[in-house]
């Protein structure tokens, strides 16, 4: 098991004063088998005359602020010490076929009533003619559910570029498929699309990567970023397959995991409105996950 102290701030900075702002934060990891919580708190600067920190529809943690103060700099930081294992799965739900996975196909399996939800389109993953057709060259018939996922990322990470002016936090699937170029969440909207276009169930998951340095080279602090991938539902099980395109790989003990929800939308880190005549505004987000022997110990939630 993997410690790490996770630190997320996000700044914004405002032309002229802002005189209301109201906001949702998804920025406190989940507690899951293989991830525990041992310390989590979020500060707001200006602090907010409401804060409340509730549970959202996905059982992700969720916080609501409404800043009424006039401000004309936010500053949200999330400091978080959480510990990570490697997922484990049941070899016989990864040997399942592919068309096992499909809920709307198989009501009769004890957990399609968890993932129904997760095969249908959302506001950011529609069915996609071009990724159902791409998402169908993995799914061949009777193909090993686990086989066909990891088929698909591998090609998802083959075909396209990681390029971050490609495309922009409102970009579509189709505008992904077509400049087979992208971000990380680019990457996951392609592969729901391409499995859900297809009757499989699937998560969009946000959170964390841990990133690596060559040996004898510093760390980067602040270098790592906000990360996405998806999670493929194993038929017969509430488990679910954590596979990153952006990365080619399945999520280990490096990944921590923040929210899930079907796409971006409903996992955005940061998002909200403001009552402003500022004509411009500037955004910074600073993102480190240190291994935990490398900062002191995070201070405890009060």
């Amino acid at each position: 098991m993997k410690h790490y102290r996770v630190s997320h701030r996000t700044t914004y900075g405002y032309s002229g004063p802002v005189q209301d702002s109201v906001g949702q934060f998804h920025l406190i990891p989940r507690e899951l088998p293989w991830q525990q919580i041992h310390s989590a708190d979020v500060t707001v600067d200006p602090l907010p005359g409401d804060l409340s920190r509730d549970v959202d529809y996905f059982g992700n943690s969720s916080t609501y602020f409404h800043l009424t103060e006039p401000h004309s700099k936010l500053d949200i930081h999330a400091l978080s010490h959480v510990s990570v294992d490697e997922p484990f799965y049941d070899e016989t739900a990864l040997a399942r076929p592919w068309e096992d996975a499909r809920p709307m196909l198989n009501a009769d399996d004890p957990f399609a009533w968890i993932a129904t939800e997760y095969a249908l389109q959302s506001p950011r993953v529609k069915h996609v003619p071009e990724a159902t057709a791409y998402g169908a060259q993995s799914l061949t018939p009777g193909r090993p559910i686990g086989e066909a996922a990891t088929d698909l990322m591998t090609r998802i990470y083959t075909d396209f570029d990681y390029d971050s002016t490609a495309t922009t936090v409102t970009s579509t699937v189709e505008d992904a498929m077509r400049k087979r170029a992208g971000v990380c969440q680019d990457f996951a909207h392609v592969l729901l699309a391409c499995l859900r276009g297809n009757g499989v169930a699937a998560r969009y998951v946000s959170g964390y990567l841990a990133t690596r340095t060559e040996p004898g080279s510093e760390r980067l602090v602040g270098a790592d970023a906000s990360h996405a991938w998806v999670a493929v539902w194993l038929p017969g099980t509430d488990e679910w397959l954590m596979v990153d395109p952006t990365n080619n790989k399945w999520a280990n003990d490096r990944y921590v995991t923040v929210a899930w929800g079907r796409d971006y939308g409903d996992v955005s880190p940061v998002k909200g409105i403001i009552f402003t005549k500022a004509k411009k505004s500037t955004l910074r987000v600073a993102v480190d996950v240190a291994p935990l022997a490398d900062v002191p110990s995070p201070t405890p939630v009060s």
